[in-house]
């Protein structure tokens, strides 16, 4: 190569590299924001302009409208760039930083992570994602043969095919039941739990935010249901998690998992584990551990060698949920899925399955009659440009729609149409 077209290489490498290793992003977009800081949440669902601020910090759009976020979210730009300068830095001295550095990194990550959920650090495991979370506690507890677990056809097919596991290994008796899909009040689900406890019951998965439908559930009212008759209880928070403002320890569950990378938009690999304090000795490590007590969370934490770089970024990504703000964040979520949904509840041949009002946030789930799940979301991306995903199981038939605070009215606009026409078809 010419040296004049080595030069023009170089630096045109240098040009796309230069934000990644320059100036932190997350500073940048502080600076952007403080105008907005006081905005408060009711407000902010609407204001526009604060939302184009937020939206020009994730990626460029593919050239479809992305309503498929709830299967991991994108990571913003500067949770990207301080991803890239972690991973370049450990890779500079990985064995030096794995066995000088990490723990301290660790710590404070796990810090930050409890001060979110707001529960205390030697409570919280961090793992790869919710499947992980929860498959650590359906399969580390002691059960005996016989004994029973309640769970809903709507929960997350891992979790299920993990109990259903335990009842092919263990003897483990699985009770799935129904939730409806528009219920007339909390009493009504809080009963349908209720009513498939028995003696033999020995613990109880219930999801904060079903996945298919976005359906939220009065977990703490669950819980305390269960425990009055001495079951414990695992949540499973994949989709709430950094999408609803909560404390982890106000839902009263006893064991709680969530997918990071999903609403906090960590890096793909991230999740959370928490566990009460009191039942961390009921729970048998995946991976042997005999260094720390049988109470000591950390015995959770032997998972091997695996990219530091992922678990350094939530810290990143904690900031830039701080910048947005959580309350304002679901207050966003809510008012672009009630934007949508709104406006095709009365369309013929059109059905949602996921309720009106706060038992929904950001995630919801519509069907058009006549047509197969696999056929509208394949419709709506080829003839619309709109991807979503199918959902096609007993309980739920349609598609999830999952926007994200990138996501602008106009292109649920376009979703709408598009819902519109297929309805017509």
């Amino acid at each position: 190569m010419h040296t004049s077209r080595r030069s023009f290489v170089r630096a045109a490498m240098a040009g796309v590299a230069a934000p990644m290793f320059g100036p932190r992003l997350l500073d940048t977009l502080e600076r952007r924001l403080e105008a907005y800081q006081g905005l408060p949440p009711a407000s902010a669902a609407t204001e526009e302009a604060f939302w184009r601020e937020v939206r020009n910090a994730f990626p460029p759009h593919p050239d479809y409208i992305n309503l498929e976020n709830g299967y991991s979210s994108p990571q913003p730009m500067p949770t990207w760039d301080a991803f890239q300068r972690h991973a370049q830095l450990i890779n500079n001295g990985v064995s030096f930083y794995m066995r000088r550095r990490k723990a301290a990194d660790y710590a404070s990550v796990k810090q930050q992570l409890a001060a979110l959920a707001g529960c205390p650090a030697d409570e919280i495991v961090i793992t790869r994602n919710t499947t992980e979370s929860l498959g650590t506690v359906i399969h580390g507890i002691d059960l005996e043969p016989g004994a029973e677990a309640v769970m809903c056809d709507q929960d997350y097919g891992s979790m299920l095919e993990q109990f259903r596991q335990q009842s092919r290994r263990r003897g483990l008796r699985c009770v799935e039941i129904s939730v409806p899909l528009h219920p007339r009040d909390d009493q009504e689900i809080v009963d349908t739990y209720a009513r498939a406890i028995t003696p033999r019951t020995k613990l109880l998965l219930v999801s904060h935010m079903i996945n298919i439908t976005g359906q939220i559930l009065p977990v703490r009212r669950i819980a305390d249901m269960a425990h009055d008759r001495g079951v414990a209880v695992i949540v499973d928070a994949a989709h709430s998690f950094a999408h609803l403002v909560y404390a982890v320890p106000d839902l009263g569950g006893d064991y709680l998992g969530a997918s990071l990378h999903k609403w906090l938009c960590t890096p793909l690999g991230a999740g959370l584990l928490h566990i009460r304090k009191d039942k961390i000795r009921t729970v048998w490590p995946l991976f042997g551990e005999t260094s720390v007590p049988d109470d000591d969370i950390r015995k959770l934490e032997r998972i091997g060698t695996h990219p530091s770089w992922t678990v350094i970024a939530i810290a990143d990504a904690i900031r830039f949920h701080g910048l947005v703000g959580g309350e304002r964040k679901e207050a966003r979520l809510r008012y672009l899925q009630q934007y949508w949904t709104d406006r095709v509840r009365d369309v013929p041949n059109v059905y949602l399955n996921t309720p009106g009002g706060a038992r929904a946030c950001g995630i919801a789930n519509v069907g058009i009659t006549g047509w197969t799940p696999g056929a509208i979301a394949d419709a709506l991306l080829e003839k619309h440009r709109i991807y979503t995903v199918a959902i096609d199981t007993v309980p739920v038939k349609g598609v999830r729609v999952t926007p994200h605070l990138y996501t602008t009215p106009a292109e649920l606009d376009a979703l709408v149409r598009a819902i519109g026409e297929l309805a017509r078809a």
